[in-house]
């Protein structure tokens, strides 16, 4: 398994007492496999995603990414994950608005010393952003800019690609182009992919689907 999440938990304070998100969640995810996370708003689907991306850490349980239990590496480490090991595409852009759009795309690829030209060629053509190299993220509008996050993720090929509604923000022709690289490079490179989704027509276009629910996953 590339992905072994083992009786994780988690909770958050707030005026009433700890409000409990996770409660106990088990998930296992293999290199090349793809699956949808699905659940009400509020459920815990993002909290997840963070977990296992190395953004947030758990209250108990483990995260196995890799071989590591990434639940226990300091801050350097963590962010040495995200740099090399996970592609993340979340609600928020996170684009860097004094980069154009060429050199926000290969941004986290060089981070990993992974630029490949050819590769950050062929997202360009597939992702439709030939003409927009040159352009900055105030430039562009909310699905160019869903766009360009979505090319950054994939441009250092990670092993785990980790997306929050990724195709939110596109028309649904966009957004079915963009799972469909999603797809390629799953099959591909063998890169595994987590993807929170709303849609059930795109959920059924992945591997396997859960549903989270009440703090628990089910199939």
């Amino acid at each position: 398994m590339l992905v072994d999440v083992r009786h994780v938990r988690k909770s958050y304070a707030t005026g009433e007492g700890p409000l409990q998100v996770l409660q106990g969640v088990d998930l296992r995810l293999a290199p090349g496999e793809s699956v949808a996370l699905t659940g009400e708003s509020g459920s815990g689907k993002s909290t997840l995603l963070h977990l296992i991306g190395g953004l947030d850490r758990p209250d108990a349980g483990e995260i196995i990414v890799g071989g590591r239990n990434i639940a226990v590496l300091d801050d350097a480490a963590l962010a040495a994950f995200r740099r090399t090991e996970a592609g993340l595409v979340f609600q928020h852009f996170n684009l860097i608005p004094s980069l154009d759009v060429a050199a926000n795309l290969s941004f986290q690829a060089r981070l990993a010393g992974r630029c490949d030209e050819a590769w950050l060629s062929t997202l360009t053509r597939r992702l439709g952003l030939e003409q927009l190299l040159a352009r900055y993220p105030e430039q562009l509008s909310g699905g160019q800019q869903q766009r360009v996050a979505n090319g950054r993720a994939l441009a250092s090929r990670p092993s785990l690609l980790l997306a929050d509604e990724p195709t939110g923000n596109l028309d649904e022709a966009t957004g079915d182009a963009v799972l469909e690289l999603m797809l390629s490079l799953v099959r591909e490179t063998g890169v595994a992919l987590l993807m929170v989704t709303h849609s059930s027509r795109l959920a059924a276009r992945l591997g396997r689907r859960l549903h989270l629910h009440a703090g628990r996953l089910a199939p």
